[in-house]
């Protein structure tokens, strides 16, 4: 008889309350290890001292880059019936037949407070808060960096992109490293604001609006 907090209990368990434990892993375990190093919170970019700045650099970057995002989605849909069936199933979570009709997603509110709040909110935190500023202690990067629009990129911001990358890979498909290019705009927006809530507010948006293209695709 298996006992009831054996690993038979562990792994469902896991499974199931997934969201909660990526906002301990997330948040709450940087935040310990920052409250260790006697810092400030703010330091890794948790601050709201520019907030309507900040929050204008999201939205308006959303708006921005949305309509790239719509055609990029577009052409996926339709370059992926043309590949070879093993292609297709790695580069496209998506089948062959859609019907475009703009849509909503169920519980549109909700969505957005959780992709907000559980998603973002915990993922920009330990990546382009906590994780970043780590590997810019150990790979210079002030120092190794190259300014682009604006800010210097160097092998920790990259990097950070890679890791995040990665860290979605929770199902094997190589779709899902796609997340990458918008993890260098997260990036982007933590240095060139230098806080968290432009990259939490653009991050957000982007997986609310990545469900509107499916719900606006796919019929429910």
């Amino acid at each position: 008889m298996v006992a009831r907090y054996g690993i038979g209990a562990v792994v469902p368990f896991v499974a199931d309350n997934l969201k909660a434990v990526a906002i301990v892993v997330f948040l709450y375990l940087p935040a310990w290890l920052i409250w260790r190093r006697n810092e400030s919170l703010a330091v890794y970019g948790l601050s709201f001292e520019n907030w309507k700045r900040d929050l204008a650099w999201g939205l308006g970057l959303a708006a921005a880059l949305f309509p790239f995002v719509f055609l990029g989605f577009w052409g996926l849909l339709w370059l992926a019936p043309q590949l070879p069936s093993g292609w297709a199933g790695m580069l496209s979570p998506y089948g062959e037949s859609f019907e475009p009709s703009p849509r909503l997603p169920p519980g549109m509110f909700a969505l957005l407070a959780v992709h907000l709040l559980v998603v973002a909110l915990p993922e920009e935190f330990f990546y382009r808060g906590w994780l970043y500023a780590r590997l810019c202690e150990g790979l210079d990067e002030r120092r190794r960096g190259r300014r682009f629009l604006g800010v210097v990129i160097g092998p920790a911001f990259w990097l950070t992109a890679i890791l995040f990358a990665v860290g979605h890979l929770t199902e094997p498909y190589a779709w899902r490293l796609a997340v990458f290019f918008p993890a260098l705009v997260f990036a982007w927006l933590r240095l060139r604001t230098g806080g968290l809530l432009a990259p939490v507010v653009f991050h957000g948006l982007s997986n609310v609006y990545v469900a509107v293209l499916e719900a606006s695709f796919f019929s429910q």
